[in-house]
């Protein structure tokens, strides 16, 4: 039996190494080989499990969902990160760098478990993909690189998943590599992440030797041993530990079970009675259904999390981490919602994902919380308050998606022909139902005092972090506006962290962003999926333009226009505000009193416009000038003189007065909150100060340190980045505008010089 399973292993990778030198990748091909969705395992809701892979970037999670694919019969080939043939990782950008930008929902059966799992982006710039995972997902595989321990973005993601009170298990992946260490691993864990490691598997060898692992429950080792290189880790051989020759080990696995016993017992009280009572002599005759059944219940809890180990490059030990997904992480129905229960029978699903498809339109990914969804259906959106019809309902397997007619609660779904849907809304069959489920809260003692008379049963959205990046962007020529337009508004729908403004002062179009990366995405998208060649350039920093002294002019207009004289003269001063400039947004205007009296309404409202136009544009750069006050002292207008001309001839003669009185820029002020540990405190402070920064306050916050300071924003740019390597990626910062402060002489003069092309 053996070598038959053998010779048709052999015959199978022969098959396929053929086919993948003529295919880049199928997924239903050869239906003896590779499952068909359709025909993916529906079980009851107790059996399904929503999951995603999070962790630090190249961490190994799209590579574990690649092995994760191919063991449950849904790929017919190993893909790879490196040759840009993986599953997960379909979009034109994740090819070309190797790296994960937006994560990818799959669904497989394991076991007659059906698992609906989302790959997640390991980078910070694209935080937000595994905010909105986690926030409907109900368990998560955190990924650490068993050399390198918990790193800067693990601590992050493992934040974002405390914050949804999610249940993790822990796989120490790249065991095969030379510095791979399972014990600083498990330290690094306890240490940074504040959790209770249970490990539940210790590895055999180490470095190039590992060869497989050792279940503590069971007490069998599970071992790989590929014949060559080609191997792909279906097959492996498990024997009890009695029946191994390696007295080293076995002492290790005793020792290493007894403490997992112990550990579960300090976690969980109905296990620690349960040892008392039986097993109180000799712990090595726990069955392992109850010590399963107990880290389970510790898992469950978040009391502690499951560690396991593995390389999923190697092909070991995926199978396991399989097993351990549907053994501790809990389904839909263990996980409660608040306010779904409300719902009751009815459909209630969260929008947490919007994908543009060039033949479909708007794809809306879907979290079924109760009820079904059925293809061909109306729904009410009630954060728009609207009702769409829903045209047709997909099975998510990456970018190909397989039609399904209709999907249960706990299920993940993608929805056709929802085009005012976009993330964080919440979806319901109908109006009524979701008045129905708003009365049932407010029968509800507690929940009718929360939600007041006018409850609206509403799914809690997806935080978007605020943006930290900004720069310009612009069209080829002004034939492509509108085309830009309508891209970037799609970009926006599909990734709520991109936001777009047009500056008031420049009129340029900005992109605000996570990051250079996240931006250096959007532009290739755009060039790419839109046809667009545009052109990023630096943020223009916003100035504003103030006086030094008091000054007073006098001018007269003279102008004939189609036989008609315009005749007005205007008398005036101006000085700086009693307010500082940076506190005056907009100019004061006064009429001498003799004058005001005088002169009609029409004419004053004209004089102040000349006043207003005149200040739009300063004599410096031509940016916006506030601060100063200005009295009108006469104005003269000979009949037959159009308003506009008075307007006009005020206008001139502020742009003399403002000219002789001097000017000074003013710049942008903002402030910038950091946070940052204790060790990167004084790095960061210096940092600062070359920004022309000032600190005003260092605050402690959940065992970090939190500087508040105050920086031009001038020197803001590309601080993303800097921060990243200063902190070893453990930084975040936010800023905002506070206020405009003078610039002094040697700043000032700078940017004059930078305006002229002189530096």
């Amino acid at each position: 039996m053996i070598w038959g399973r053998c010779l048709l292993s052999t015959g199978l990778q022969c098959c396929r190494r053929r086919l993948r030198c003529l295919f880049k990748r199928h997924y239903s091909f050869l239906p003896d080989d590779v499952k068909s969705l359709r025909a993916v395992a529906n079980p009851d809701v107790c059996k399904i499990r929503n999951i995603g892979i999070m962790a630090h970037i190249d961490a190994g999670k799209t590579t574990t969902t690649e092995r994760m694919l191919y063991y449950s019969g849904y790929t017919r080939a190993l893909g790879d990160v490196d040759d840009g043939d993986t599953v997960t990782d379909f979009m034109a950008q994740e090819r070309e760098r190797g790296i994960t930008i937006q994560s990818a929902a799959v669904t497989f059966d394991w076991k007659s478990h059906r698992i609906n799992l989302i790959d997640t982006p390991g980078h910070v710039d694209f935080t937000l993909e595994v905010e909105r995972a986690l926030r409907v997902l109900d368990g998560a595989v955190a990924v650490f690189d068993a050399s390198a321990g918990v790193e800067a973005q693990t601590l992050t993601v493992w934040r974002q998943a405390e914050k949804h009170h999610i249940p993790c298990v822990c796989f120490l992946n790249k065991m095969d590599k030379p510095a791979a260490n399972l014990n600083f691993s498990i330290e690094s864990i306890r240490q940074k992440l504040k959790v209770n490691p249970v490990v539940l598997q210790i590895p055999v060898g180490s470095g190039k030797s590992f060869s497989g692992v050792v279940d503590l429950l069971t007490q069998q080792s599970l071992i790989w041993k590929p014949k060559s290189l080609e191997d792909d880790g279906r097959v492996f051989d498990i024997k009890p530990m009695d029946q191994l020759d390696q007295p080293d080990l076995l002492l290790e696995v005793s020792d290493a079970r007894t403490a997992l016993i112990e550990q579960v017992a300090d976690l969980d009280d109905e296990f620690a009675e349960l040892l008392l009572t039986d097993f109180g002599d000799n712990f090595d005759a726990v069955p392992s259904i109850k010590l399963q059944e107990a880290v389970r219940r510790v898992t469950l809890a978040r009391k502690g999390v499951p560690v396991l180990c593995g390389s999923s490059l190697r092909n070991k030990g995926v199978q396991p981490l399989l097993d351990a997904i549907t053994a501790y992480l809990p389904s839909p129905n263990e996980r409660h919602h608040d306010l779904v229960r409300w719902y009751k029978d009815d459909l209630c699903a969260l929008a947490f994902k919007v994908l543009h498809d060039k033949q479909r339109g708007p794809l809306v990914f879907l979290r079924i919380y109760s009820g079904a969804l059925k293809s061909q259906t109306a729904i009410h959106n009630i954060n728009r308050n609207s009702t769409e019809r829903m045209s047709r309902l997909l099975v998510p397997f990456a970018d190909q998606h397989v039609e399904i007619g209709s999907m249960t609660a706990g299920n993940i779904a993608l929805a056709v022909g929802l085009k005012q849907t976009v993330t964080g809304d919440t979806i319901v069959s109908s109006k009524s139902s979701a008045a129905a489920a708003a009365r049932r809260a407010r029968d509800d003692g507690k929940m009718g005092k929360k939600l007041g008379e006018h409850a609206s049963v509403v799914l809690s959205g997806v935080e978007v972090p605020d943006p930290v990046f900004f720069c310009t962007i612009e069209p080829p020529s002004m034939s492509k506006q509108a085309d830009l337009e309508n891209a970037l508004n799609c970009l926006q729908k599909e990734d709520p962290s991109l936001k777009v403004r047009v500056d008031p002062d420049s009129g340029q179009t900005i992109l605000c962003g996570m990051g250079e990366l996240h931006i250096e995405i959007i532009h290739d998208r755009i060039k790419r999926e839109y046809g667009i060649e545009t052109h990023l350039g630096p943020l223009q920093v916003a100035y504003r333009e103030t006086i030094l002294q008091e000054a007073s002019v006098k001018d007269i207009l003279d102008r004939t226009i189609r036989e008609r004289r315009h005749v007005v003269t205007v008398e005036l001063s101006i000085r700086p505000s009693d307010d500082p400039p940076a506190t005056t947004e907009s100019s004061e205007i006064a009429f001498r009193e003799e004058l005001a009296e005088s002169l009609s309404a029409e004419v004053k409202e004209a004089v102040e416009n000349g006043v207003r136009s005149s200040c739009l544009h300063g004599p410096l750069l031509g940016y916006p000038v506030q601060g100063v006050s200005t009295l009108i002292q006469s104005v003269r207008v000979e009949s037959g003189t159009s308003l506009a001309m008075v307007s006009a001839c005020v206008s001139r003669c502020m742009l003399k007065a403002m000219t002789l009185a001097g000017g000074q820029l003013l710049e942008p002020l903002m402030t910038v909150e950091v946070t940052v540990a204790e060790e990167h405190l004084s790095l960061v402070m210096g940092d600062l100060a070359q920004r022309r920064g000032m600190v005003r306050d260092v605050q402690s916050r959940h065992g970090n340190n939190v500087l508040l300071a105050n920086v031009p924003l001038a020197e803001m740019m590309g601080y993303s980045t800097v921060l990243r390597s200063l902190t070893s990626g453990n930084g975040t910062f936010s800023v905002e505008l506070d206020t405009y402060e003078a610039m002094n002489t040697q700043d000032q003069n700078k940017v004059l010089k930078r305006m002229a092309g002189l530096l």
